[in-house]
């Protein structure tokens, strides 16, 4: 068993460690939410129908999240046995900067190989994510994880935010000098890369890894990884509050991934919103997650995580209602702020919630489960709603209704979460 060293944590370490969200949240919001994903359906696979192309922009997503449902809790499992969760995180940033900037270079009826890229680029960008999740149990004492999860992600959101006015300026000049601000998307690829890898350089410079690696004489690490997932697997019932949470975590972040990833889709093809108005949007979305997962995580060490959790899937619930019903723009845009705020403070919330019911040393194996959890999510929730665009022939509305009971079905399977308990098993193991 890895054993934790215990060494105190500065602020510049924490900073360092919420700086990685700040750096790769470009690519969640330009290719996943904002910009790419309109132009792979509206530019790229432009020869198909909308219904066909927001297909495979499902498939796409579906793909990169099960090869990472696969991965993650062998990769969480190696990273703590080894203590090479900061080696994993640098490979897996390195290769998502690689393939987005390659990304620049897919134009008009490149569907596989856009296809291809996206999804190299995002199975880095995920393992990456479960990665440096992984280390707030080290940094964070039980009764500070919510407030510093709600820090890493409200820097994120300014990282995206920062990355959106970017590309804004990029797509506003091009259409200045006569282009079509489609023109300008390779441009935005490029601008994410570089974003990437400046942001996260202080991660990789301050960020300490505080878990010794276990003695072996031979070392068989799919094995290692194995034996620990099946101990995890065997000390379930000591840790029913986590598994328990892990189901409903799964159902309503089936609802979380379609929006972002399907949402400047369902503007641009239902709304009619423009590569400009999809980047607004977003960047308004942005800052009301940011402005929520701040807000929210003051009170949440104060309610309790899962009081938290359960009241910003109500607010989910009502947004996507108000955006099924309503066929205004103006609307939409409280339909966006709405979003905004319910995404940064449930992610912020579920993120801590997992920090707190894992035992410290084998932070890396649960957030791997905790990754295998939202990828499962990432494969259903999205794949869902193209098939269903599919099958009615470009039918959003009806998809995004589907979308909306993810969200009811996950608020009611918090029902028995105990959140004390949790934390008493998570500390006795």
């Amino acid at each position: 068993m890895s054993k934790l060293i215990q060494a105190p944590v500065h602020r510049h370490e924490i900073f360092a460690w919420a700086l990685f969200d700040f750096a790769n949240s470009g690519y969640t919001t330009v290719v996943l939410t904002a910009i790419f994903n309109a132009y792979f359906v509206g530019v790229i696979a432009q020869a198909y129908s909308s219904g066909t192309a927001t297909l495979w922009w499902t498939i796409t997503t579906a793909i990169a999240n099960g090869v990472v449902l696969l991965t993650a809790p062998i990769i969480g499992a190696i990273a703590d046995d080894r203590a090479w969760k900061k080696r994993f995180l640098m490979i897996s940033a390195s290769g998502c900067v690689g393939f987005t900037a390659l990304l620049a270079t897919a134009g008009p009826g490149d569907v596989s190989y856009a296809m291809a890229l996206v999804i190299l680029a995002s199975i880095c960008f995920f393992t990456g994510e479960n990665l440096i999740a992984a280390f707030l149990p080290e940094i964070a004492t039980p009764d500070k994880m919510g407030r510093i999860s709600a820090f890493g992600w409200t820097i994120g959101y300014l990282g995206g935010l920062l990355t959106l006015v970017l590309c804004l300026w990029v797509t506003l000049n091009a259409a200045a000098q006569g282009a079509e601000m489609a023109d300008a998307v390779p441009l935005t690829l490029l601008i994410v890369a570089a974003m990437f890898v400046v942001g996260s350089l202080p991660t990789f410079i301050w960020l300490r890894e505080r878990v010794q690696p276990c003695e072996r004489a031979a070392i068989n690490y799919y094995s290692i990884a194995y034996q620990r997932l099946h101990t995890t697997w065997q000390h379930a019932r000591f840790h029913r509050d986590l598994f328990q949470f892990l189901i409903a975590l799964t159902i309503y972040t089936c609802g979380i991934n379609t929006v972002i990833v399907l949402a400047a889709v369902y503007a641009q093809e239902v709304m009619g919103f423009t590569t400009e108005d999809n980047i607004q949007l977003i960047l308004i979305v942005n800052i009301s997650a940011a402005l929520g997962a701040f807000v929210f995580g003051q009170i949440q060490d104060r309610l309790g995580s899962l009081r938290t959790l359960s009241m910003t899937l109500v607010i989910w619930i009502c947004a996507l209602l108000l955006a099924y019903f309503t066929h205004d723009r103006m609307m939409f845009w409280v339909v966006a702020n709405l979003v905004g705020i319910a995404l940064g403070s449930s992610q912020s919330a579920g993120r801590a919630i997992i920090g707190l019911f894992s035992p410290p040393a084998r932070a890396g194996e649960y957030f791997g489960l905790w990754g295998l959890a939202t990828k499962l999510a990432a494969v259903i929730g999205p794949l869902c709603y193209g098939l269903i665009t599919y099958v009615t022939q470009g039918d959003h509305r009806t998809a995004l209704l589907v979308t909306t009971c993810f969200f009811i079905a996950g608020l009611l399977s918090l029902i028995g979460i105990d959140e004390k308990r949790g934390r008493g098993a998570a500390i006795q193991d």
